[in-house]
């Protein structure tokens, strides 16, 4: 980098945190869904140098937070509704739908959002949320895998982590993961691209403070999938990876790397203690 670009990349981001000393936030929020309270603020986990995590719902504006407390207002809902759809279609050799093999239904899941992503001792590797549902398709359906990041993908997460929803995380973080872990940590504090930022810059020195017309956030996984209003759409953990990435200029690694799964690794356990929340409403 240049002086001339070091000097813009320096000048943008102080920009961005204009204002930040007078910025409010209320901890004090609760966030009830259909009578269930869920934990938004949890002591931290031990790693980590703050003393308390926090569901981004907190840093949201009240309107914004009011969508998520109500099942028929969160915009999120709908693509449950589609998931449930899917999720009864025969698709595949094998003539098989979901529904064919867990007949208790999605209720089947409940708890697995809390503890992925996970060590796959069958498969020797760790798998995501995706990971599993793909490994349904392919191997029991006999049906093609569904892109990440896309529509069908985050609908079926959104339909699975629903039934988690109220679970505080609780994701392992040492034996066979440890290593995978620790790239993931190394990840979330390595500075890149032209804005020279790491997710540490903005998720843990920084929530709570304004960046430009918007309030940061911890950077929690908890509430994911999440709809947010800026896109109208269901957007995925690392397809959130990758949205930062091109915000501070930087070339972003492709979702479903083993780059971004070692980082959902990581965040995902930053917010151990935090109650599952998907599908949420951010901004």
């Amino acid at each position: 980098m240049n002086k001339m670009t070091l000097s813009a990349a320096i000048v943008a981001t102080a920009a961005l945190f204009t204002g930040a000393a007078n910025a409010q936030v209320d901890l004090d929020a609760v966030l009830s869904i259909d009578g269930t309270t869920m934990i938004t603020r949890a002591p931290a986990p031990d790693f980590l140098d703050i003393d308390e995590v926090i569901s981004g719902w907190v840093y949201r504006a009240t309107e914004t937070q009011a969508l998520q407390m109500d099942d028929f207002e969160n915009p999120g809902m709908i693509f449950v509704d589609v998931a449930v759809d899917d999720w009864n279609t025969v698709e595949g050799t094998e003539g098989k739908s979901c529904a064919s093999c867990h007949v208790g239904g999605p209720e089947e899941f409940a708890g697995l959002r809390a503890v992925l992503p996970r060590w796959n001792e069958a498969e020797g590797k760790m798998f995501t949320m995706e990971d599993y549902i793909n490994y349904s398709r392919v191997n029991y359906m006999g049906a093609e895998p569904l892109p990440l990041a896309k529509p069908r993908m985050d609908a079926m997460v959104a339909l699975i982590s629903l039934q988690s929803r109220g679970m505080p995380m609780n994701v392992a973080i040492d034996g066979p993961v440890a290593d995978i872990w620790a790239q993931g940590e190394e990840l979330y504090y390595t500075r890149v691209g032209q804005l020279d930022m790491a997710c540490a810059n903005c998720h843990e020195a920084n929530f709570g403070n304004m960046i430009r017309a918007d309030r940061l956030s911890q950077g929690q996984s908890n509430g994911f999938p999440v709809y947010r209003l800026k896109n109208a759409k269901l957007n995925s953990i690392q397809a959130r990876f990758k949205g930062c990435m091109k915000n501070i200029r930087a070339e972003p690694y492709a979702v479903g790397s083993e780059e971004f799964r070692a980082l959902e690794l990581y965040v995902a356990s930053r917010g151990n203690g935090l109650s599952v929340e998907g599908p949420s409403v951010r901004n």
